[in-house]
Parts: C-alpha cells; structure tokens; sequence
C-alpha cells in the first residue's frame, strides 16, 4: 500500500478490522458449537471440559514463547498462517465425524491444534492497530474502540447464527461454517496488508539464535513484571479469563441445555452478551474520554461478571438471565478499549510484540484450569454449586482495582519514546528494553509513540 505518515491509507486497517471480525464471528461459532458437539455426542459435562483444557492449554504455550517469533516471521504472515491451520483443524472435525472416524482423543488434539495457532495470528493482527491507526490518519483511542467494537459485533452476530444453525442443521455444520471463517480472515489479510512495513519481518535485528530468541523472550516478561499496572491487569484478567472460559465452555451450554430452551437460547443469550458489549465499546469510544479510567473500569468490571452466574444459578428461566447478559456485556464492552488504551500507551514500540506474548500468556493461563474445573464442578456439585463456586471467585477478582495502589495510575499516560535509554533491567517499566530494541524500532516505523501490547483473544483482556 503507497499510504504513509501524509497521505492517509484506510485500506489496511480496514482490512484487518474486517478479517478479526470474521474470525471472531467464526470463533463464536467454535464457542458454541464444540460443547454443544461434545454434549450431543458424549452427554458428559466432563468431557465438555476436558475439550476445553485441551483447546486452551496450547493457547497459553503459544502466547509463553511466541512473541519473538511474530516479529522473525511478520505480523501478515504470521495471521494468515494462524488462520489458514486453524481453519484446517476446524473443519477436519465435522469431516471426521461424518466418515465416523472421530475418535474422542482426535477431537481433544484438533482442538489443541487450533489453540496452539490461533492466539499467534490474534496477536499479529491486534500489535498492528497502532500502525495502522497512523496509516489510516486516525487516533489510536478511536481505532481501539472500533477495533473492539466490531469484534464483539462479529461476536454477536457468529453466537445468534450459532444458536440457529446448531438448532436447524447440527452442530457438525456449524464447524464448517467455521472453517470457512478462518480461511476468509487469511485471504483478507494477505491481499490487504501488503506494503505496511510494521507487517513484515524484521531485518535488521540479531542473527537467529537460541541465545537472542532467550534474551528477547526475557526482555517481554521482564517489561511485564516491572510494570505494577501490567501486572495487575494481567493478574485480574487471569481469574476472569478462567472462570468465563469455565461459563462459555460449560456452565452455560449445560444450563441452557438443562435449564432453558437448548441451542437456541444458548445463542441468544451469548447474542445478547455481544450486543452488550458493542454498546458498552462504543459508548465508551464516544464519551468515556470525558471520565476518570479508573471509576469507569471499577465500576464495570464488578458488573460484567459475577452477576450472570449469580442470576444463573438462582433462576431456571430465560428473561432475567437475558436482561442480566445484556446489561453486563455493556459493563464488559467498557473494559477493553480502557485496557487497550492504558496498555499502548505504557509499552514501546520496540518490545510490543514481546510484551503482547507476556500480557497474554498471563491472561491466559488459568483458561485450561477454568474449563476444567466448571466440567468437574458440575458433575461433582451440581450446576448451581458451580456456577455460585466460579461466581465467588470472578467477584473476588473484580475487586482488585478497589483494593490495590498500582491501579491508581490507571488515569496516567507515561511518554516514553522507544529509543529512550533503558533503567536496569527488572527496574520499572522500561526494563529490558536494551539489546535488539533499536533496529526493532527502526523496522517498526509509521508506529504510534509508546503504543504496544495485547492481551487475550486478538488483544481483549477480558473474555466473553
């Protein structure tokens, strides 16, 4: 693409925009369509969340080691082979099934192998919204609102579909579909992100080796670990991130399947969720500017979560659940473009890939442990047991911003150039940021300044 500092290009970012909604439309379809497989085919909570720790363990493997890796390969590489191998895997399990050949442990490893490769691509797309914002000549906070905006109207759009194919045509199908979603997301990035510089692989940086891949590997974490706001996000995020894998992967399918309509209620209400959510995000993007980060994000964490399982686990019909799903999606759509601001503007350019790998990874890591857990509680406690048991423990870690100093300086924005001297390693924020950094921010031109860093599913902190 010929568009630089001057003449602005949208093409790219909109591109990117287009093909994370795609596959975040295709992911809920995923959400929703393996433990309602997985429960029509076994009827085993268990094996619900035995699926589940199996799809995420790999996630956070990927997210552990993979950020270096993004910046050697090319952030537009990267995303279309993430997308194009999870595309693969998807659609292998209907396929299977049909030639009833799927074996219960081939569905567990074509799960991990769509785990192991989709956080990559999700990271490779979301480091790039900072230069693409420049490109397009548009400002980050907008861009990071949108971004997340339309991801969770893709979300609302792929768990309404969900609901009504799975009830319609089978879950088998729905896979399908999914599969297709992927393939579309590599095929809109490849045409569409060509000649962005930050897409491409670095060139000037050291020699490939095991010692640099360390040193750079260690430079992330490092960051991470020197920032107490960073840390406390990504220590917050990890409790919610387990528990609401526990809730879409288990908890609710088996509600809705024991409790409400089936399918299609499962779709509606995960719909309701993302319709929430979209509200919340662009709320947020047009007026959140105006308010205190911090009172804002207290205040809507403790709403966005432990209020459904709540509701869930007292109730046994539809409409409070609905009503609750949709007013605490629009708590958890303000969340993201908070986090997403705050985390840009506290990583340089030069380690945002490696400190995008850390914040994930640390979101991430309960999410094996989350759906596991709920499939175990259920068969062991009962649905409502669980659902008040992971309820407890998603209130408890929405409290943390209430409760610990470092959140404070959630309404602050550091500056920081790239090319800044670094502290002592391990001694604040701009730890680490020596050896490699320089032709990493040499290669990383046309990048917003102090912009970096992504957490979750394409970037989102917070799950659901």
């Amino acid at each position: 693409m010929g568009g630089g500092k001057n003449t602005p290009d949208r093409v790219p970012l909109v591109a990117v925009l287009a093909a994370n909604s795609i596959s975040t439309a295709g992911t809920s379809l995923t959400l929703i369509g393996v433990p309602w497989f997985v429960l029509e085919t076994t009827g085993s909570a268990g094996r619900a969340g035995v699926v589940a720790f199996c799809a995420t363990l790999p996630i956070v493997v990927s997210a552990l080691i993979g950020g270096p890796v993004i910046d050697r390969i090319g952030r537009r590489r990267v995303s279309v082979a993430s997308d194009t191998v999870c595309g693969l895997a998807v659609a292998a399990v209907p396929l299977l099934h049909y030639a009833d050949a799927l074996a219960f442990w081939m569905l567990c490893v074509l799960m991990a192998v769509n785990g192991l490769f989709h956080t990559p691509g999700n990271t490779a797309r979301y480091v790039l919204v900072p230069d693409l914002a420049e490109h397009a000549g548009t400002t980050l906070p907008r861009a990071a609102s949108l971004f997340d905006a339309v991801s969770r109207g893709a979300r609302m759009v792929g768990a309404a579909l969900a609901g009504v194919l799975i009830a319609l045509v089978g879950a088998e199908t729905v896979l399908l579909l999914d599969a297709a979603t992927f393939l579309t997301s590599a095929a809109l990035i490849a045409a569409g992100v060509r000649g962005v510089r930050a897409a491409e692989p670095l060139k000037a940086a050291a020699p490939v080796s095991l010692p640099t891949y360390k040193r750079e590997l260690r430079e992330g974490y490092a960051y991470l670990l020197g920032n107490r706001l960073l840390l406390g996000v990504v220590v917050m995020v990890l409790f919610m991130n387990g528990t609401d894998q526990g809730w879409n992967a288990v908890l609710l399918p088996v509600h809705a399947s024991a409790e409400l309509g089936g399918a299609r209620d499962l779709g509606l209400l995960t719909a309701l969720f993302g319709a929430g959510g979209l509200t919340g995000a662009l709320l947020y993007g047009a007026v959140g500017h105006r308010c205190s980060r911090r009172a804002v994000f207290s205040v809507c964490v403790i709403l966005c979560g432990a209020p459904r399982f709540l509701v869930a686990a007292l109730t046994g019909t539809t409409l409070p659940l609905a009503v609750t799903m949709v007013l605490s999606g629009i708590a958890g759509g303000v969340l993201n473009p908070i986090l997403t601001t705050v985390i840009y503007g506290s990583v340089p350019d030069a380690l945002r890939s490696r400190v995008s790998g850390a914040i994930t990874a640390g979101c991430e890591l309960a999410m094996p442990v989350g759906g596991l857990a709920a499939g175990l509680l259920v068969e062991s406690a009962g649905a409502s047991g669980a659902l008040l048991a992971m309820g407890g423990v998603y209130l408890l870690a929405t409290l943390s911003p209430l409760v610990f100093p470092a959140w404070r300086t959630m309404d602050s924005e550091p500056a920081e150039e790239p090319g800044e001297p670094a502290d002592e390693p391990g001694a604040g924020p701009r730890s680490e940021s020596g050896p490699g950094s320089e032709s990493e921010s040499e290669s990383d031109e046309g990048s917003d300044e102090g912009s970096g860093g992504a957490t979750g599913r394409a970037g989102a902190p917070v799950s659901g």
